[in-house]
């Protein structure tokens, strides 16, 4: 969720909180205010009744009105505790029960006890707190909305600045030349971020420039010395007969320096694959490259006997051709070299996904290490990078690379993207 999207969510949710309890506060506020206008009311009605008994007597007549009612009741001494109450009373001309507000009291006319009940309507008053508060309400989810509408158009003017740092962070390549540009703003925040990023920019470029220095050094400097090594061996092969011990420690030095040159090769291919530097790209039809493949590991197949089973459907995928040679090459050497004399070896291409399936050892390879750098069985002869350089090949391509052992297979599958 974007940070404007959280902060509006936030908002909205705690301004209808804080809207529905100040608006009970608010409701309960003026209706305490208009009813006890109401009971003022009904105790001014109270003292006129009091007056008039005192002047005349006797009790004033009996009248009814919409809005208002006066009852007198006989009633016991000091029977009637005054008070305010909420009642009904009917409405003549509505011909129907309405709210009220009434006043309940006594009065002594000529030695005996009456109770006077006045009422007067609610309704009016009630209408009044309606009006008045669906007005508030109004007022304040109009001014909420304008301040959704403000916040986000300004808002998104002020985060304008770190969506564009954040645009040239995803472009950022550091293998590009071009330096990072500064942004245009006038929050301090957003200068920092900038400033730390276009800093941290210029550290990678020039760390990587020396990284890529050191590498290219060190496979020119790595060479030189395998070729003399080699050039040496030749040269003492011919000098004279060996005896067995002695041909046996040059077959040793012949087997070390050769595994020393393709892992020398090998580490840089992955220096350069993982820091994107084949820049290769075009339309690869996966089918006819398979069978190519395929060709080349005929007399190896028939060496070791194995039998081979192939499912290929048509599929092109866009990439290097130089790295996916390279990556059917490892898997298809990796089936062979892990296969036993006689197992077979399944390959199944789909629109989908790649499936190379081997024989082998009856138990499963452990998944978290078999990518990791220089993981190998103790009789392997390999370098240990065959499956790292494999799946570092599908991440730059954008697919995946997964084990999986279900006997007597052990299957490496790609899943290609769907822009493949």
């Amino acid at each position: 969720m974007r940070l404007l999207d959280r902060y509006n969510r936030v908002t909205l949710i705690t301004t209808i909180i804080v809207m529905m309890i100040t608006g009970i506060i608010y409701y309960q506020t003026i209706s305490w205010i208009l009813t006890n206008q109401i009971d003022k009311d009904l105790v001014v009605e109270e003292n006129e009744v009091f007056d008039y008994v005192n002047l005349n007597h006797h009790l004033p007549q009996v009248f009814k009105s919409d809005d208002q009612q006066i009852s007198f009741f006989p009633a016991p001494v000091n029977s009637v505790t005054r008070q305010f109450i909420d009642t009904k009373y009917f409405n003549v001309n509505e011909k129907g029960y309405e709210s009220g507000r009434g006043l309940i009291s006594s009065v002594m006319v000529k030695d005996k006890y009456y109770k006077i009940l006045v009422v007067e309507s609610k309704v009016e008053t009630e209408d009044l707190i309606r009006i008045i508060f669906a007005i508030t309400i109004g007022v304040i989810l109009l001014l909420l909305v304008i301040l959704l509408i403000i916040n986000r158009l300004l808002l998104t003017r002020l985060w304008q600045p770190f969506y564009t740092i954040t645009k040239d962070l995803k472009m950022f390549n550091v293998t590009d030349t071009n330096e990072l540009q500064k942004v245009d703003t006038h929050i301090d925040e957003f200068k920092e971020l900038n400033t730390a990023v276009i800093s941290m920019a210029s550290r990678v470029k020039h760390d990587y420039k020396d990284l890529k220095s050191f590498t290219e050094n060190a496979s020119h400097e790595l060479l030189t010395p395998i070729a003399v090594i080699n050039s040496k061996l030749d040269t003492l092969i011919q000098t004279d007969n060996f005896s067995e011990r002695q041909s046996t420690i040059l077959n040793d030095l012949y087997t070390s320096v050769n595994r020393l040159n393709r892992l020398n090769q090998s580490l840089l291919l992955l220096v350069k694959i993982e820091n994107r530097l084949d820049h290769g790209h075009e339309l690869i039809d996966l089918h006819a490259l398979i069978m190519e493949m395929i060709a080349l590991f005929d007399e190896i197949f028939q060496d070791k006997k194995l039998k081979l089973n192939c499912s290929l459907g048509p599929k092109n995928i866009h990439g290097s051709r130089y790295l996916v040679d390279i990556l059917m090459n490892n898997l298809i050497s990796n089936a062979i070299r892990h296969n036993y004399i006689g197992g077979e070896i399944n390959i199944e291409l789909t629109e989908q996904s790649l499936i190379i399936a081997n024989t082998g050892e009856s138990t499963a390879l452990p998944n978290d290490d078999i990518f990791k750098r220089f993981h190998k069985s103790s009789r392997s002869e390999g370098t240990g990078l065959g499956l790292t350089i494999s799946r570092q090949i599908c991440e730059n391509f954008g697919c995946s690379l997964n084990y999986q052992f279900v006997a007597p297979y052990h299957s490496f599958t790609i899943l290609f993207t769907k822009q493949d």
